[in-house]
């Protein structure tokens, strides 16, 4: 994706900010509509078809049993074998699809901007003003007039960005990942977060919660707190009535502003000029890649998913050391639920953390040497598979049992 930019202040790029105090202390930053900058996303320049294979039975992907509630679907769906398309979509030019490692709903985006949504939808993640699962990919109404240009899917929520900079969430809200100021069971219909900055560039989500990126590389974050996920140096953790723990969840996207590089010994130096360039997100970890190539990470640190050769959650965004070193930079960074890739300024592509926990963890970024000499174009990854494209093929892999998703051609 690219974007233009117009300072419409004419002058510094510094912007004047109205600080408005939440409950936690935190400074939520709003900015004057006359400073703003004026932007236009641009589509990736890509056209093409949809194929799908693997599972379709949306209501039990990622469970043992369906949930009461949709017993009466539990039959419905099939494993496709191999590569299959939907009829319904013949005419229909894709730009890009979307799903996430802990998601059972797809998008996709055509190169019109229009998003069409398919799959799970209990709570209402489709934005189709409803909780009906789709078998297949329908044009969402509430977005019609509007180009969408990025995309992004937690387990039951979703986020569309605009070609404008702006971002519509839609699904569950118990835990705030939508965005809109508030905590309810679910929202059917896309609306716009609750946001006053600059235009934004990047999406992403996480199970619970959300990132996302404005033009200016600042990064916001909004959900579920509990493994640090946000970024903002705390799991968000109290005690409530009954000693019940609960989490004081962030319901407006609030700025991730502490940035670190941590010592062997445990001595932490704060890393100035982070400009944000990409973000990804895990089941309940993040990745975000900056101006100089550098990556970050944090969150969840279980099975080394963080690459700091430990397993300690991280509060807020700490520099991973192999890739702050000349020409070994990063150029792209992805996200499965609970691992991590990275491909370097040379190309090679790196893993950490693990696809199948009965397997040992990889607890650094290590080189994939079965790809050495491949041109990695782009990788996805489900819950336990990953697929890859890389100069003109398509490379999968994962633990089994597998439901045809490990398609290859």
């Amino acid at each position: 994706m690219s974007w233009s930019t117009q300072d419409l202040s004419g002058g510094s790029d510094a912007a004047a900010h109205t600080p408005k105090i939440t409950k936690s202390g935190l400074q939520a930053v709003t900015v004057a509509d006359d400073i703003k900058e004026k932007i236009k996303l641009d589509l990736p320049k890509v056209k093409g078809q949809l194929l799908i294979f693997g599972a379709t039975n949306w209501d039990l992907i990622g469970r043992k049993e369906v949930p009461k509630a949709q017993v009466a679907f539990r039959n419905l769906g099939q494993n496709l074998w191999g590569p299959h398309r939907y009829g319904s979509l013949s005419d229909v030019q894709v730009s890009s699809v979307v799903s996430g490692p802990c998601a059972a709903h797809s998008l996709l985006i055509t190169t019109e901007g229009k998003l069409w949504s398919w799959g799970r939808n209990e709570k209402g993640q489709l934005g189709h003003g409803d909780t009906k699962r789709l078998e297949a990919p329908k044009l969402i109404e509430a977005l019609a007039d509007e180009v969408v240009v990025a995309a992004a899917c937690g387990r039951n929520h979703t986020l569309a960005l605009t070609e404008g900079g702006t971002a519509y969430s839609f699904g569950e809200n118990k835990l705030g990942q939508l965005g809109q100021g508030n905590q309810t069971d679910a929202v059917l219909s896309p609306a716009l977060i609750q946001y006053n900055g600059q235009p934004l560039v990047k999406v992403a989500c996480g199970a619970e919660f959300s990132m996302v990126v404005d033009c200016k590389g600042i990064l916001y974050s909004f959900g579920c707190p509990e493994y640090g996920q946000l970024g903002h140096n705390s799991d968000g953790k109290f005690i409530a009535r009954a000693q019940r723990i609960e989490f004081d969840c962030e319901t407006i996207a609030r700025r991730v502003g502490i940035f670190i590089e941590k010592s062997k010994d445990g001595q932490v130096t704060p890393v100035p000029n982070v400009v944000v360039r990409d973000v990804a997100c895990g089941g309940n970890h993040t990745l975000i890649l900056d101006s100089q190539k550098r990556v970050f990470s944090w969150g969840f640190g279980g099975y080394g998913r963080l690459g700091h050769t430990e397993q300690k959650d991280e509060m807020v965004p700490r520099l991973v050391k192999l890739f702050d070193f000349p020409r070994r930079g990063a150029s792209q960074i992805y996200t499965g639920y609970q691992c991590s890739f990275a491909v370097n300024e040379m190309g090679g592509l790196f893993f950490w953390g693990v696809t199948n926990t009965s397997r040992e963890s990889t607890m650094y970024p290590k080189s994939v040497q079965d790809l050495c000499g491949w041109k990695v174009r782009s990788l996805a990854c489900g819950k336990s598979s990953i697929v890859i494209a890389a100069d003109d093929s398509t490379i999968s892999w994962g633990p089994s049992p597998t439901f045809g998703e490990l398609v290859s051609f």
